[in-house]
C-alpha cells in the first residue's frame, strides 16, 4: 500500500463492533467480582441477581408495571423465537422485512411455522410502506435494522385500537431509542448491543395483551421446551420472577447489572439517548463534509443512532463489480483494524458493501470525532494503491 501520514491520534477505545459492543467506559472484570459463582442460580442469593437485573431492567427501560420481564436463552434470537412460536397462528402476519434479522423472521414464519404471511420489504437503506400495517393482523418487525442502520422513527402505523398482538424485535434500539410501550406487546432485546453486555441471553418483554394470548391459544405444532411459557393454560410467572428455562451465565448477569447500574449513574435512559445522538451528530457531521461515503439510510428520520452503516460512493469505487465493490469495503475495514483505529466495522455479510460502525452509548464521542481521520486515511491510501494506476 502506498504510504500516507497517519492521523497523529487514534480512537482510546477501537472498539466499535456492532455487537457484542464496546463495553461501558470504566470497565473492568473486577466490577464482576460479586458475580454468583459455583453456586446454583435457583439458590436465594443467585435469584436474587436475576430479580435484581429484572428490576434494573423495568427502572432504566421505563416498563410499565403492566408488563412482565424475563431473561430467556439465545440472546435475542432466542427471545424472538419464543414469541414468534408461543403467539403466531390465529391471526394473519405481516412482517417488516428492511434488513438481514427482518428477513430471517420472515423464513422462520413462512417455511418453518408454515403460516401464510405477508411480508412489507424494503432493500436496504429504506423502510416498507408502513401505511400497509392492518390492525386485524398480527405484526412482527424489528424497531432498528441492526444490519441496514434503518429504524422506524416511532409507533405512530401501529394502530392504538389494533386487534392483533406487536412483536418488535428491539434488541439494537433498546436503550438508545425512545419505544412506545402502548404500541407493543412483545419487546425482545440483549445484553449485548446498547449495553455493552456478554452474549447468549435475550431479555422478553411481555405486556397484557401478549400475556392474554399466550393463556388463550395453543399452537398447533409441537412446543421446544426452550420455547415453553405456559404451564396448564396459565403463563409461568416464575420466569418472569428470577427463574430461568435453562442454567444463566451468572457472570453475563453480573455484568448486565454493572452496565445498568452504570447507566443509572450517568443519568439514566434520557442520558443514554443522548450520548447515541451525539455519537451519530459527530459521524454526520464528518459524512456531510465528506465526498467519498454517504449513509445507507438516506433519510435522517430513520437514521440509526446505533447501528450506523456507510456506504462508498467514490465513482472509482462504484464503478467496480459488485465483487470488487464487496473486496474494497473488506479492505477498507481490515486496514483501520490493522492500524488499531477501528476493530469489526466491516458491513454485514448480507448487506450491501460498506462500513458499519456502532455509535451506542457505550461508545465515548471523543472516540468517533478521533476514528473519523483515520477512515479518511484508510479510504485515501487504498483508493491510491488500487486506482493509481488508472
Amino acid at each position: 500500500m502506498t504510504t500516507l501520514a497517519k492521523p497523529a491520534t487514534r480512537p482510546l477505545r477501537p472498539e466499535f463492533s456492532s455487537g457484542p459492543c464496546a463495553k461501558r467506559p470504566g470497565w473492568t472484570p473486577e466490577n464482576l467480582k460479586n458475580a454468583v459463582l459455583g453456586r446454583s442460580h435457583r439458590s436465594k442469593l443467585g435469584k436474587g441477581r436475576l430479580q435484581a437485573a429484572i428490576q434494573a431492567t423495568r427502572e432504566l427501560l421505563q416498563v410499565p408495571d403492566t408488563h412482565l420481564i424475563g431473561i430467556v436463552p439465545g440472546s435475542d434470537t432466542g427471545a424472538v423465537e419464543m414469541a414468534m412460536w408461543s403467539m403466531l397462528g390465529p391471526r394473519p402476519v405481516q412482517l417488516l422485512a428492511f434488513e438481514s434479522f427482518g428477513k430471517d423472521w420472515v423464513t422462520d414464519v413462512v417455511k418453518q411455522l408454515k403460516l401464510p404471511a405477508e411480508p412489507l420489504e424494503a432493500p436496504y437503506g429504506e423502510l416498507p410502506d408502513l401505511t400497509k400495517v392492518r390492525k386485524d393482523a398480527d405484526l412482527v418487525f424489528t424497531w432498528n435494522g441492526t444490519t441496514s442502520g434503518v429504524r422506524v422513527p416511532n409507533a405512530d402505523f401501529i394502530a392504538a385500537d389494533r386487534e392483533g398482538i406487536v412483536i418488535c424485535d428491539a434488541t439494537s434500539a433498546a436503550f438508545a431509542q425512545a419505544l412506545d410501550w402502548a404500541k407493543l406487546d412483545v419487546v425482545t432485546f440483549s445484553w449485548q448491543k446498547a449495553l455493552g453486555g456478554e452474549g447468549a441471553h435475550g431479555v422478553l418483554i411481555l405486556g397484557p395483551r401478549a400475556v392474554e394470548r399466550l393463556e388463550s391459544y395453543t399452537p398447533a405444532w409441537p412446543m421446544p421446551k426452550l420455547f415453553r411459557m405456559t404451564k396448564g393454560g396459565k403463563v409461568t410467572l416464575d420466569l418472569f420472577e428470577g427463574a430461568t428455562i435453562n442454567t444463566p451465565s451468572m457472570l453475563c448477569v453480573e455484568d448486565a447489572l454493572d452496565s445498568m447500574g452504570w447507566a443509572a449513574s450517568i443519568g439514566g435512559l434520557p442520558e443514554m439517548r443522548r450520548r447515541a445522538d451525539a455519537n451519530l451528530g459527530a459521524l454526520a457531521a464528518w459524512v456531510d463534509k465528506t465526498a467519498w461515503v454517504e449513509f445507507l439510510a438516506a433519510d435522517p428520520a430513520t437514521r440509526s443512532n446505533t447501528s450506523v452503516c456507510l456506504k462508498v460512493v467514490d465513482p472509482r469505487v462504484t464503478g467496480l463489480s459488485a465483487d470488487a465493490q464487496a473486496d474494497f469495503a473488506k479492505k477498507l475495514a481490515a486496514v483501520l483494524e490493522k492500524e488499531g483505529a477501528a476493530l469489526d466495522v466491516g458491513g454485514y455479510r448480507d448487506a450491501p458493501p460498506g462500513l458499519r460502525i456502532w455509535c451506542g452509548a457505550t461508545v465515548e464521542t471523543a472516540d468517533i470525532v478521533a476514528l473519523t481521520p483515520w477512515l479518511d486515511w484508510a479510504f485515501a491510501s487504498l483508493a491510491q494503491d488500487q486506482f493509481q494506476a488508472a
